[in-house]
Parts: structure tokens; sequence; C-alpha cells
């Protein structure tokens, strides 16, 4: 690896570790009920999440987390993780890997496919989870005064307070578990992401260079973006960057492959208080969906959102919720969480739109965000703030795909080779020219007749060391009266 490649992972994996250890960015919550952890997601309601699941939840789409790893046996990530890899040779298919922010790509899965279901509702699904209609009345009181305690140990002595009362009549009436009990298919509390029926793919990656188990950070991008795309992703999310606007040579393949494909790459722009003040790769890289971040006023964050031209929308970055490792939620903060929130919405609107391609998806993105910041594209807000609703099922202006820059064409200008020079002996037969004879000079060119620039170009370089001459002598004047007078007052 050079040396510019080992300042490149070093950066990638500070970044990420920078931007999770600012004022804010994990927060340590104090202990929650899921349904409280579900009433702070406000971008539910105000991005039109909620509007556009009335249409899909995202169905039939996988969305590759490249991250830290992801737990997989979380309550709410329950059946949403089908597959993963680790690339860093310091983990085992893609689960958390053992380094700082551990619970980063949990974290960030959660906000993109999250089920919703909480510990507590997975332990009552698992308390009426066999068939109770065969059950006689003696067996049936004798089971309901059990429920009833272990409804008590689960939620506490406030377990009444926790469970929809008239859902716990009828089911004791139907003996038919209701859905507000089970939180099979609309879940009410725990974190849940945008796109909950979604597929998770983890790719877990170790930020740190070097990396004694493997490849460094470089490769492992490279890596994991490659892995995502042949193991059948529709979206990836990196809510991981730099603080410099190029990337390897290397990406090049990887993020082509990735473009060719036709898979969407959408990447945090970074955060403010990481020291990115300005977005860095891969958020940059051409085809790539950068995502900013904002408050719940719909402002830039302060410390979650670096700036650039290369940003293409903003989303909800400060306060956020999300599942940690284990059965635990936390409070965050960060345009690592902003990305997943497009993401999963990108995944709504491709399963509503299934004919359409990945920069298609990207334009109804774009195209249909809630106006912010400067007109145009703003170098803070991109084209503005997420509107899922609209970009679901909204009207849309025609698609043009000159008006978005693709990786192929900037690597075709970039990352032209050097012409090698080569030896040319003879003249080719096809050139067009013909020899003279054997030892005979070829005649040179001859210079042409002098022009008329040549006649006056003198006199004008005259005049104007001239003039020079004539400006410098009056400054030295000037100077010298106001010496004078300076003398004589």
């Amino acid at each position: 690896m050079t040396a510019g490649s080992r300042t490149l992972g070093a950066a990638l994996g500070a970044a990420l570790a920078a931007g999770l250890a600012l004022g804010g960015g994990i927060l340590a919550a104090p202990a929650a009920h899921a349904d409280e952890w579900r009433d702070q997601q406000y971008w539910l309601e105000d991005y039109g999440i909620t509007e556009a699941w009335e249409t899909t939840r995202g169905e039939g789409m996988t969305i590759a987390v490249i991250d830290t790893g992801v737990d997989s046996s979380h309550p709410t990530l329950s059946g949403a993780v089908v597959g993963g890899t680790d690339v860093s040779g310091a983990g085992d298919g893609g689960a958390p890997v053992d380094q700082i922010a551990t619970e980063h790509g949990t974290l960030v899965a959660s906000l993109a496919a999250g089920r919703g279901t909480s510990a507590e509702a997975t332990a009552v699904a698992e308390l009426i989870d066999e068939d109770l209609e065969d059950l006689d009345d003696d067996e049936w009181k004798d089971w309901w005064e059990d429920f009833e305690t272990s409804l008590e140990d689960i939620y506490g002595e406030d377990w009444q307070d926790e469970v929809d009362s008239d859902a716990l009549a009828e089911f004791e009436e139907s003996r038919s578990a209701p859905r507000a009990l089970t939180q099979d298919e609309d879940p009410d509390d725990g974190v849940v992401g945008v796109a909950p029926e979604a597929s998770i793919l983890s790719v877990s990656l170790l930020l740190q260079d070097p990396n004694p188990y493997g490849g460094g950070t470089e490769e492992q991008i490279a890596e994991a973006v490659t892995w995502a795309v042949d193991n059948g992703a529709d979206i990836i999310n990196m809510s991981l960057g730099s603080g410099f606007q190029e990337w390897p040579e290397s990406w090049d393949e990887a993020f082509l492959y990735a473009e060719e494909n036709d898979v969407l790459v959408v990447a945090a722009s970074g955060n403010r208080a990481s020291g990115h003040l300005s977005v860095g790769a891969p958020a940059t890289i051409p085809g790539v969906l950068a995502v900013a971040g904002v408050d719940e006023s719909r402002q830039i964050s302060e410390d979650s959102s670096s700036q650039g031209i290369a940003i293409g929308i903003a989303a909800a970055s400060e306060p956020l919720v999300g599942a940690m490792p284990g059965e635990d939620y936390m409070q965050w903060n960060g345009t690592s969480g902003a990305s997943p929130i497009v993401a999963g919405a990108a995944a709504l609107v491709w399963a509503a739109n299934p004919e359409l391609s990945a920069q298609e998806v990207k334009h109804r993105v774009l195209s249909t965000a809630d106006s912010q910041g400067a007109e145009g594209v703003d170098p803070e807000y991109g084209h503005g703030v997420l509107n899922v609703a609209d970009a679901v099922s909204g009207e849309v202006p025609a698609f043009e795909a000159a008006a978005y820059p693709t990786l192929a064409e900037w690597i075709r200008v970039h990352r032209r080779g050097e012409v090698e020079e080569t030896e040319q002996n003879e003249i080719p037969e096809d050139a067009g020219v013909v020899a003279g004879p054997e030892g005979e000079p070829r005649a040179m060119p001859q210079p042409g007749e002098p022009s008329t620039a040549q006649d006056w170009a003198g006199p004008v370089a005259v005049g104007a060391a001239a003039l020079l001459v004539i400006a410098v002598l009056a400054m030295a004047a000037i100077h010298l009266q106001l010496a004078r007078r300076q003398d004589e007052n």
C-alpha cells in the first residue's frame, strides 16, 4: 500500500470513530420502553414515510450495509438480515467486529430496515406461539393466569399500562392472539426502519490501518462493494467517510461494477464535528447519492453534516434513535443515520416502481425533495429535504440521464493512461508520405514570412517599459512629497 493509501485508510477509520465520539454522537440514554423509542422517530411522519407505507413497505428489496457488522439477533432486526460476510479477517459472516463503534452497523441497519418489534413484544409473541383453541376451559383458565404473570415479568408491575386492554380482552374472549399483541405485521413499538420489509446484507469492515487480520481499509471497501453487488444488493449504504474528496484508484473498479450492475450506492456526507467540513469519499464518487444531515426543524446540523457540491439530499441526522447489539436502543446523531434513512426511502421507491433503473430511483428521490436552502442545488442541503411520500407516488419531471454524472464518464475523462512512447524507424505504408532517395535527408519545413506582429512587438515592448518607468518615478515623487509634508508638520 502506498503512503497516500495508508493516509486515506487511516482517515476513513478515524472518520467513523470520531463521528461517533462527537458531542451527541451516541448518547447513553436512560432506559425506556420500546414504544417510547418509537415516539422519538419524528421523521416517520414528518418525511411522509408512514404515508408511503400505504403503498409499500419495501418488500423484495435488499440493502447492503457496509459497516462494522450487524447484530441480526436484535428483536427489531429479527428476520431482516438474510446474509453477510466479513472482509476484514477479524469477523465472521457480517456480525459486529470487535473495534471502536462496534454498535454502529446495528444502529444503521435498524434505521434502514428495522422491523419495529421490541424485546417485550417478541417475548409476548413467544408466550402465545401455540394452538390455544384446543385447550379446554380449565386448561385455558390455568394458561391465562400464567400468561398474566408472564406479562408482569416482561413489562413490570405496570404491565397493564403497556398492553392494549381492548386487544387483551379480545384475546381472552377469542383465544386468538390479535395483531396488537403479536406485533407480527404492523409493530407499533421499537425502532422501525424506513423500509421494514426490505432485507439486509451485512458486510463488516475493520476500520483500522494497519489491519492485523487482513487488508487495509482501501482493499476492504473495494471488496465489500463487489461482494454486495454479487450477492444481490439493490442498494448499498455506506455510513462512513473520509476528509478527502479524492478516492484511491482501486475503488474505481468496484464502484463502476455497482454502477454497471444497476446498484444504487448511498453514502453519508460526513460530520463537521469530526473535522470534515467538506464532503469526503466515498460520497464524492460520481453516481453515489450523498446525504447531508438536518435537525428536527430541518436546519442543517452544525455538528453532524459536511457540505459540498456533491451533496444530493438532506435527511434527519439529529436527534436519532437506533438499535444496539443485544436488545437495547440508543440515542445518537450524525449523517451515519441520515444515510440509511435515504437508503430505506430508495428501497420504498424501487419496490413501488420496479421498472426503474438505479439512476431513475435517485432521480425520484432528488426531484421530489422539499425545497430548503438556496435555489438549485445548495451546498448544504443539496436538492432539499427528503420527502418519501412524493418520491414513492408523486409526479416527477422527466428523467434526463445527462443531468446525472456517472463514474464511467468520470473515469474516461480523469483516468486517462499515459501514452507510451514508441520508436518509429520506418514510415508506415498508409502514412501517405513518400521517402526520398536513400541517404537523402527529408526537407525541413521552411519558416514563413514574419507576421506583422513582429514588426510592432519591439516598439510596444519598449513603450510598455517606458510607461512602467514613468509610473515608478511618479510614485517616488508622491512619496517624497508626502515625506516632506510630514517633516514640515
